[in-house]
């Protein structure tokens, strides 16, 4: 998705001027911007505030958590019911199903009690004409005493076909132990239903809810996200004004055994190189050694790009970046997790960086630049003796503070250009950038951090590890801009969860717990002083 960009944010946050009052992080049992570990000064505009910890009474959840605990068989039907519409949405041929899955969760929300729920049509889509899914919209509550929360989630998942290597049905939730397998059950049907298993709990108990609640469940998050910038644009001042935060839950924990909560994503410029030769395919035997061959032209661009260490060969894209301070290096300092933990998650031991430090920086602060394919040449089973006449190399940057889209792009498209004169090539060679979301990052100690930190104490009996993400979540940053508010990112899966992969799961603590967590964070939040 092409995302609205902020150059004033760009101004105003900036995490490299976090100062941590320890030299040393400690955990003894305190949060985690106790005595033990505070941000004494976050850089927001051009000065300095003080960010003290926050102390409340934590609220009685002992009623809310048994009725979650009760509602599990519940509330595994209601995720096997979403699982089994296979609502994905870069497929014309499941397109209507997809609207299918936004028209059921609006008649779940209505079920529940949300109030002034609709379907926010959006037209054709771009470039295909194929219908856009609907935004699904609802309320819950309209107290203006209350704070306001928009909670977001997207119906719709990606491909998967059973002879793809899948275990299971993907369509069809299965359960084996406390394990729940199926397409969007981690990514984010099983996080969407989360919130409407708070609404069951709370509405069964007969409890107040202490916040207004605004839902924005999109289902085109996985083709881009294309119509939902220009429909929070145009609902800015109606649908949805007086948002007062947002919680998105649609990432995961690091690993696989402590709970975390998000702050920041890398961004994500991709690009495609296109190399024309022959005006058709040709044949080896009768052209090869007597024309430039567009794959040979490629291969070598793409060896200049990038090294099997994953150092990015473009000049200038290092000096864009943000310079790591001592003090924002201490925060991985505290990361629960390691190499063996890392490799447990890619099942393999193929991690470049030797500590759980540089792989975790590697991962999350500093650009990376990778390859995902070829369009135009051979690629299936056996063999073809062809050269192809135009080819298309695709790959992306994962952008960090402080990289500048435009600048990027400027840097990459040079390069490529300069390279390929290098060859003395007669083909034609172009790059150009396919689509770019901008980075983002938050104030871990503002309220809403607060909130999200104590709720997930109160569910794991730990403090959360705050994290940022490799991945990117164009989406952030379009709420926070053109809502003004605050976003946190409170993720209920964990990192094992092969979200986009096959055999997706979800497990159940962390379904059941997380909804737990969800609904806690709501009633923190309520007793948080806005900052």
């Amino acid at each position: 998705m092409l995302c609205k960009r902020s150059s004033q944010w760009h101004r105003y946050i900036d995490l490299n001027k976090i100062f941590i009052s320890n030299a040393t992080i400690r955990r003894h049992g305190a949060t985690w911007w106790s005595r033990d570990i505070q941000i004494n000064r976050f850089q927001i505009g051009h000065h300095h505030r003080q960010v003290s910890s926050s102390t409340s009474t934590m609220p009685n959840f002992e009623a809310l958590f048994k009725k979650i605990d009760e509602l599990k068989p519940a509330f595994i039907k209601r995720l096997a019911d979403a699982v089994a519409i296979p609502s994905v949405s870069a497929d014309e041929a499941h397109r209507p199903q997809v609207v299918k899955m936004g028209e059921w969760l609006a008649e779940e929300l209505k079920q529940l009690g949300a109030t002034d729920v609709e379907l926010k049509e959006l037209g054709p889509q771009p470039h295909t004409g194929w219908p856009l899914p609907p935004i699904v919209v609802g309320r819950w509550g309209t107290d203006p005493a209350k704070k306001t929360v928009l909670l977001y989630g997207h119906y719709d998942v990606q491909p998967a076909l059973k002879e793809d290597g899948w275990s299971t049905e993907p369509f069809e939730l299965t359960q084996k132990g406390e394990i729940l397998y199926g397409r969007g059950a981690t990514d984010d049907k099983g996080p969407v239903m989360g919130w409407l298993n708070v609404l069951q709990a709370h509405k069964e108990l007969g409890l107040e809810i202490p916040v207004n609640l605004v839902f924005c469940f999109e289902g085109m998050e996985e083709s881009g996200s294309e119509g939902l910038d220009g429909l929070i644009e145009q609902e800015a001042d109606k649908y949805f004004k007086g948002i007062d935060a947002v919680c998105i839950s649609d990432n995961y924990w690091l690993g696989t055994k402590h709970p975390v909560v998000t702050y920041g994503v890398r961004g994500v410029s991709y690009y495609e190189i296109t190399v024309k030769g022959p005006a058709a395919d040709l044949h080896s035997g009768l052209f090869g050694g007597l024309v430039h061959e567009p794959m040979v032209d490629l291969s070598y661009l793409f060896s200049k790009l990038v090294t099997p260490k994953g150092e990015i060969l473009i000049p200038g894209i290092k000096e864009l970046v943000a310079p790591l301070t001592k003090e924002e290096d201490a925060l991985y300092d505290a990361i629960h997790f390691d190499i063996p933990g890392l490799e447990d998650n890619i099942g393999s031991k193929t991690i470049i960086q030797d500590n759980i430090k540089d792989a975790l920086q590697a991962r999350w602060r500093y650009p990376s630049l990778s390859l995902h394919g070829v369009e135009g040449a051979f690629y299936e089973k056996g063999a073809k003796t062809v050269i192809p006449a135009t080819v298309k190399g695709k790959f992306s940057i994962r952008t960090v503070p402080n990289i500048e889209p435009a600048k990027l792009d400027e840097l990459v498209i040079k390069y490529v250009e300069d390279q390929f004169k290098t060859l003395g090539s007669k083909n034609v060679a172009t790059c150009e950038l396919v689509h770019a979301g901008d980075y983002w990052v938050s104030d871990p100690s503002n309220w809403s951090y607060r909130a999200a930190a104590k709720a997930t104490k109160a569910v794991w009996g730990v403090d959360p590890d705050f994290t940022r993400e490799g991945g990117s979540i164009p989406i952030t940053l379009s709420f926070q801009n053109l809502l003004k508010t605050s976003v946190v990112l409170l993720p209920m899966g964990r990192g094992d969860d092969g979200a986009h992969s096959t055999n997706e799961k979800l497990d159940v603590p962390n379904y059941i717990e997380g909804t737990k967590t969800l609904g806690a964070y709501l009633h923190y939040l309520s007793e948080e002083t806005q900052d």
